[in-house]
């Protein structure tokens, strides 16, 4: 290699890690903004209480992440609530517990759930064969969440969604 190509090689190596530093710093510049925006939206999350009482259902997997909700994939950035992690998911009878790895569990009083339901895609995640256990609920600013939770076995699925139907009833 002579040294007017490895001179040109140096430049588009330092001209690509700039490029590439700048599209990173923009990116996070984005996310940042959108999670100041949407912490005004979304306020205080409810607190977990003291007692909760004797679990019914307690299901192992992953926390998607939560999307304001109707839209499927605008997810939730505000506070840990956007990042994704391995969680158990565990019903009470006076609401429904998400304890994530690294990050604060998440109360959704009874009160609050609007549905629990299935849904194939969730917060840029698809999941077309196992699905995705999708949770509506009422945050106390007023605004309608979906949380996502994909277990690790697709037969728990049916124990939530039967569970919903009796609390309705």
């Amino acid at each position: 290699m002579n040294s007017g190509t490895l001179v040109g090689s140096l430049i588009f190596a330092a001209v690509l890690l700039v490029v590439i530093t700048v599209v990173i710093q923009l990116m996070m510049r984005a996310w940042q903004r959108r999670s100041q925006q949407q912490a005004e939206l979304i306020g205080v999350l409810p607190e977990v209480p003291g007692e909760v009482g004797a679990a019914i259902i307690a299901t192992r997997g992953h926390y998607c992440g939560s999307v304001m909700a109707p839209g499927w994939n605008e997810r939730i950035a505000a506070g840990d609530l956007g990042f994704r992690s391995k969680a158990v998911l565990t019903r009470y009878a006076g609401g429904i517990m998400l304890e994530r790895l690294r990050a604060q569990p998440i109360w959704i009083p009874k009160d609050s759930i609007t549905a629990i339901r299935m849904e194939r895609r969730m917060a840029g995640r698809v999941a077309a064969r196992v699905g995705i256990l999708a949770i509506r609920w009422r945050l106390p600013s007023g605004v309608e969440i979906d949380t996502g939770f994909r277990a690790n076995h697709r037969d728990e699925y049916s124990e939530w969604l039967e569970s919903q139907q009796e609390g309705a009833a």
